[in-house]
């Protein structure tokens, strides 16, 4: 029997010993970046951005989570997490930025948190900046589960740079289910804006103000009367001073002011109130600057929201001598109508978005009603908000609980709590649980891919 060399079978062990500690440590070092514990992975550019945990640049004890994208795409990870039917949620983290931009100079577009295939979303952060909070809050309406994204990017354009996302937490509020309605009414008092390299400066008189001031008393009552009291609606005014000076632009409508546009201005009185839709009363064209700016034949826009709260274009007509806005018992006895067709848009989506079939609001003439030259659409919008309208299967409208779902706010997380679903590992039991956890679902994900 040959004789064993004992010291070379212990080097030999030693050796191995060591190999084996060195896998482990490129093997932890990897997992720590690479794990992103239940949140998948996605972009829609693919292969172009980055996605790491980063142990240097944090918020807190745990590592942050990093994108970066050195060219324009719409990078994310996200996780789908169940959601209770008409429930208000907040989600929120923090968020740091290094050089982020977005294409075409978009506001929207940015490191967000999101609603992946809606138009949900937080703030977007861009530029250079520290740490700091977003959040966003939504209404889970008929939905029993929601992917929520922390993104760089957004629904409606790309973003390049690198963000940093940390601390999430999202939190179960209580829905207000009353039928007050709070309206913010902001009267933009001067629009000063650059087209196609003119000035047009453009303010509103003493008149046009006092015209609205009534107009929107007049649609107080209204929304009471006409829905048969299943509504109140509060309207606060705010009188804006600092113009307008920047617009946004639509093949089909035109120049309007979008929630973006006036963000500085409205964001702190929304921020701090109680607020379930937004009116912006603007002036763009007068008997002075007709043709300045291209507004496409429209009044009022809506069906647009602003964080979640319903949102509404009122523009004031370009000839003074119109009664759009003044009430006349031979002329206009319903002044208040541009206020609340804008104001159904919302309600019309938000039926739709709860799964309610109802008719199309512009449809009053397949149901056989007419635009009448003093009242307008009265008789229209009163069985469509009392669900009165003859159709062929029966009655159609509005439903009445409707006037109960309202959007969701800060107000309603007074009493919330949270929950777990976006839970750290804490200790190294938990991270092996989670590596077995990614495996078995990155498998079942390729089996159901082929």
């Amino acid at each position: 029997m040959p004789k064993i060399n004992r010291k070379k079978v212990k080097i030999s062990n030693i050796i191995t010993f060591v190999i084996l500690i060195l896998l482990l440590y490129f093997a932890e070092q990897f997992y720590q970046t690479n794990n992103f514990n239940d949140f998948v992975r996605s972009e829609s550019n693919l292969h172009l951005s980055e996605f790491k945990r980063d142990k240097k640049v944090k918020y807190s004890e745990a590592k942050s989570y990093r994108i970066y994208s050195p060219e324009y795409n719409d990078a994310m990870f996200s996780k789908t997490i169940e959601v209770k039917k008409n429930t208000p949620y907040k989600v929120t983290c923090m968020v740091k930025t290094d050089k982020v931009l977005s294409e075409n100079g978009n506001s929207n577009i940015g490191a967000q948190i999101g609603i992946t295939n809606t138009t949900e979303r937080s703030i977007a952060i861009q530029n250079t900046q520290d740490w700091q909070k977003i959040e966003l809050i939504f209404n889970s309406k008929n939905r029993e589960e929601v992917e929520i994204a922390f993104r760089l990017g957004g629904i409606n354009g790309n973003a390049k740079g690198t963000a940093w996302f940390s601390d999430f937490s999202i939190e179960e509020g209580y829905s207000n289910s009353d039928n007050n309605w709070n309206f913010a009414c902001f009267i933009f008092t001067n629009t000063n804006v650059e087209i196609d390299n003119n000035i047009v400066d453009i303010n509103m008189t003493d008149e046009d103000i006092s015209d609205i001031k009534d107009t929107i008393k007049r649609f107080e009552i209204s929304c009471n009367k006409l829905s048969e009291q299943k509504m109140d609606a509060n309207c606060d005014i705010y009188l804006e001073n600092e113009p307008i000076t920047k617009l946004s632009y639509d093949e089909e409508f035109g120049y309007y002011v979008s929630a973006e546009d006036v963000e500085k201005q409205i964001k702190p009185i929304i921020d701090t109130n109680d607020y379930d839709h937004i009116f912006v009363i603007i002036r763009l064209g007068d008997d002075e600057h007709q043709t300045d700016i291209e507004v496409k034949d429209w009044i009022g826009l809506g069906a647009m929201d602003y964080y979640g709260i319903g949102y509404s274009n009122i523009r004031l007509p370009n000839s003074s001598k119109s009664y759009t806005y003044k009430y006349s018992q031979s002329i206009n006895q319903f002044p208040e109508e541009v206020f609340l067709h804008e104001f159904l848009h919302s309600l019309e989506r938000t039926a739709k978005e709860y799964g309610y079939t109802i008719p199309a609001l512009h449809d009053y003439e397949k149901y056989g009603y007419e635009n009448e030259r003093v009242i307008g659409q009265k008789k229209w919008y009163t069985d469509y908000m009392n669900q009165n309208i003859q159709a062929q299967n029966g009655k159609t409208g509005l439903p009445e609980e409707i006037y109960k779902m309202k959007p969701a706010n800060n107000f309603d997380f007074e009493n919330s709590y949270k929950l777990d679903e976006f839970k750290e590992p804490e200790n190294i039991i938990e991270e092996i649980r989670q590596i077995f956890k990614n495996l078995v679902r990155n498998i079942n994900y390729v089996k159901n891919s082929l």
